[in-house]
């Protein structure tokens, strides 16, 4: 008989994301087509403005590839070894490429400072038509992503929707930047709007890293209140503690609860549990829940245990 690929799961830890998987192809046809107009006209006009924002394009194309293969990843099935499914790449992805702009945002300003104490001359009509061209494709790029993102919640679609916005940011700083130049010659303009930039880049790179961390850390997502949780817990008819409990993410709209509960010895174990799992479901939206039943006097909890004992215990007469 041939081995058992992977468990029986109630609730499958695949993603099927047609929508998401549109959006980033349009998105990455579009970005590597102007990120070497982008690169070439940069060189030529000397505008670090637009280099600026041709670095963060060509981060934008490193980003995309590594959220379409999470995307493809999170199709997969799980296994032996990976029993979760590969949804959490997606959250790694995510954190790279938080950790890409960042980077970025640090070269930008790094670049500017440069710029500040050796100016450099620039090519106003160049810069201001390649800026021009660059708005108009990363607004158009800017909504399709929004529109998957409506669709279908995902994190490292989001984390690729905040590259687009830094770009769409630094188009608009690299127009205003060059008609600055124009009406004043002053071409220290260039430098200060690209220091802009590297900021608001520098924001949206830690924004996306700390989202990504929290879920790689497991900490508790924020939309949910886990003593709450535990009180509704305990309000089921049959439930005397609540203790041990953990929630997680798994991906961005994945997640997954496990706790141990107390129960009163006289009431079906098994009609607590699923009690227990549908208002999980129903109140919480979450479907993939361990919920382990306990007695405080066959299961040794130290002090905890003895502590609820004692509680529970009637005072003698």
């Amino acid at each position: 008989m041939s081995p058992v690929t992977s468990d029986f799961h109630h609730l499958p830890h695949v993603k099927i994301q047609s929508q998401s998987k549109k959006a980033l192809w349009i998105t990455l046809a579009l970005t590597v087509f102007f990120t070497v107009v982008e690169i070439i006209g940069g060189v030529v006009s000397n505008s670090l403005a637009l280099l600026s924002d041709s670095a963060h394009m060509a981060s934008d194309v490193l980003a995309l590839g590594l959220s379409m293969v999470a995307l493809y990843m999170a199709t997969r099935p799980p296994n032996r070894r990976f029993t979760f499914g590969f949804l959490r790449f997606e959250i790694i992805a995510s954190f790279l490429n938080g950790l890409t702009l960042a980077a970025i945002a640090v070269w930008i300003l790094w670049e500017g400072i440069e710029r500040f104490l050796h100016p450099e001359p620039i090519q106003f009509r160049l810069m201001l038509g390649i800026a021009a061209i660059g708005l108009i494709v990363n607004v158009t790029l800017t909504i399709v992503l929004s529109r998957s993102m409506k669709e279908e919640d995902n994190l490292n679609v989001q984390s690729a929707l905040w590259h687009f916005i830094g770009d769409l940011i630094s188009s608009i700083g690299v127009i205003l930047s060059a008609l600055l130049i124009y009406f004043t010659g002053w071409t220290i303009f260039d430098p200060i709007i690209s220091l802009v930039i590297a900021a608001i880049i520098f924001t949206g790179g830690v924004k996306i890293m700390r989202e990504s961390y929290l879920i790689l850390m497991e900490a508790v997502p924020d939309e949910f209140d886990l003593e709450q949780i535990r009180a509704d817990i305990r309000s089921i008819e049959g439930v005397e503690d609540v203790h041990d409990m953990h929630l997680w993410a798994i991906s961005t709209d994945h997640y997954s609860l496990s706790a141990h509960v107390f129960i009163n010895e006289h009431i079906q174990p098994l009609c607590v549990i699923l009690a227990v799992n549908e208002m999980l479901k129903e109140k919480y939206g979450i479907e993939h829940a361990t919920i382990q039943v306990e007695h405080a006097m066959l299961h040794d909890h130290g002090s905890y245990g003895k502590a609820f004992l004692a509680k529970k215990k009637p005072p003698q007469a």
